[in-house]
């Protein structure tokens, strides 16, 4: 009789006889992080099983046996209290060897036909389509906090920047907008990737594809996927899906880092525009007076985490032969981190922006009538000046206004008249900052039309 810890005891152990180095056992298993996909594990075999049993391979007996253990096993997972035992390398293995454990010799008929290579990509597909759908939900949640922010907050004024200079007068609102379009455009690209990831590979074998005739169309719909991968070897090798999954989280992560950014210096003494929530902020160890955005920082942050995890990964699979390499035990740490680090951010994005106070006054008190020199250049348009003409007139207006060390709106008619015959008293009615941030009314704009219109746009889109 073969000892539990002998090699005959393994999946994979009956072709060896020499004892596995202990380094090289702690080396190869991945059980202490891909125990998490222990749910779409068991989904997958109870309904191999029963596939099985539709091709005679088990009895009527022997496939409800089976499930029972399953779902026995499950229930273990679920209530904290299964039992790892030495030998354990993978989700696959503890599962199986505990079913053995429950049900006695079937157990050894659940892997007919099947391989922990068409197995593991279909547990990596099935988790990760069921956390896809729910990083979607959190991306429509922050979607909607900044959309319900921006709705509240639509009369207020502030600089726009480019350049992290002061450039035109916009609403708070359409800064909130632009980043509720760019998380948007995230959760599309989530949906997009759901049919790509809902393939299923179980029946491609190793390699080679099922001998038992197993229905691969029928284990798709009991699983829920909604094609099956059409080539064994692509079915068994394919970790696009996961690459791919990399990317949108590091571009989501990116959209975040850039909105955490924006905060961070709104929220400096220097700007003072908003101020976080003390549940989101921090103190100094040493300075009484520091209210620190330790929040924002951590996002920033983790996007260095993501992203390096999907280029990390990329250098992986870039160099793999066809089908399975254990080179691809690298893909769910990635993976896994990506989910986690991603589904965190969201939530706590999405609480800082709802917790968020703004200071109107201080906002306002930023705005200069030099941001209003494009202004002034449009003045002159709708006289007939040439634009190009314009915005020299108008860049004279400013040095005049910074040599005499006044604004540009303190300039009289008569001085603006030296610079150009077209300037007259209605000149005036342009240095108002409502009536800038109004003249811009085209799609996309940030008058107050145009901001409604993009809330609307967005409240459709998340109904």
């Amino acid at each position: 009789m073969p000892t539990p810890d002998s090699g005959a005891t393994k999946l994979w152990g009956g072709r060896f006889s020499g004892a596995t180095d202990p380094l090289m056992e702690a080396f190869n298993e991945s059980i202490h992080f891909d125990r998490r996909m222990y749910a779409a594990d068991i989904r997958g075999s109870r309904a191999y099983a029963r596939a099985l049993h539709k091709q005679g391979i088990l009895t009527a007996d022997e496939q409800q046996a089976l499930d029972r253990g399953l779902a026995e096993v499950l229930a273990e997972w679920e209530a904290g209290k299964f039992k790892l035992r030495p030998g354990d390398e993978d989700i696959h293995t503890a599962n199986e060897r505990r079913l053995g454990e429950l049900v006695g010799a079937v157990a050894g008929k659940l892997h007919t036909g099947r391989s922990r290579n068409d197995q593991v990509a279909t547990d990596m597909r099935l988790w990760l389509r069921d956390e896809v759908q729910r990083l979607a939900a959190f991306l429509r949640e922050l979607v909607a906090v900044l959309t319900t922010r921006a709705e509240a907050d639509i009369d207020v004024l502030m600089p726009g920047y480019t350049h992290l200079q002061r450039a035109q007068p916009i609403r708070w609102s359409h800064l909130l907008l632009s980043y509720a379009f760019w998380f948007q455009q995230d959760a599309q690209r989530l949906d997009q990737f759901v049919p790509r990831v809902s393939q299923l590979p179980l029946g491609s074998g190793a390699l080679a594809g099922n001998p038992f005739q197993v229905d691969r169309e029928w284990l798709a719909r009991e699983l829920g996927f909604a094609s099956v991968t059409p080539n064994s070897l692509y079915g068994t090798s394919d970790r696009d899906f996961v690459a791919e999954f990399l990317f949108h989280a590091s571009m989501t992560m990116i959209h975040i880092s850039r909105l955490a950014e924006d905060l961070i210096i709104y929220s400096s003494a220097e700007f003072g525009f908003v101020q976080l929530a003390d549940a989101y902020s921090t103190g100094s160890s040493l300075m009484p007076q520091k209210k620190n955005p330790d929040s924002l920082e951590l996002l920033r942050g983790k996007c260095g985490r993501v992203f390096g995890g999907m280029s990390g990964f990329m250098m992986t699979y870039k160099g793999l032969p066809s089908t399975y390499n254990k080179d691809m035990q690298e893909d769910k740490e990635p993976m896994f981190n990506a989910v986690d680090t991603l589904s965190g951010s969201l939530q706590i994005a999405a609480a800082v922006v709802a917790t968020l106070k703004i200071n109107p006054d201080k906002m306002r008190a930023s705005l200069t009538s030099d941001m209003l020199a494009t202004d002034l250049a449009e003045y002159l348009v709708r006289k007939g000046v040439p634009f190009r003409q314009t915005h020299h007139i108008s860049g004279a207006a400013v040095k005049m206004a910074e040599d005499r060390g006044c604004q540009i709106s303190d300039l009289s008619v008569a001085d603006l008249q030296t610079l150009h015959a077209s300037f007259g008293d209605d000149v005036k009615q342009i240095f108002n900052f409502e009536t800038s941030v109004d003249n811009r009314s085209s799609i996309g704009g940030t008058s107050r039309a145009t901001v409604e219109a993009q809330i609307a746009l967005l409240r459709k889109w998340l109904a």
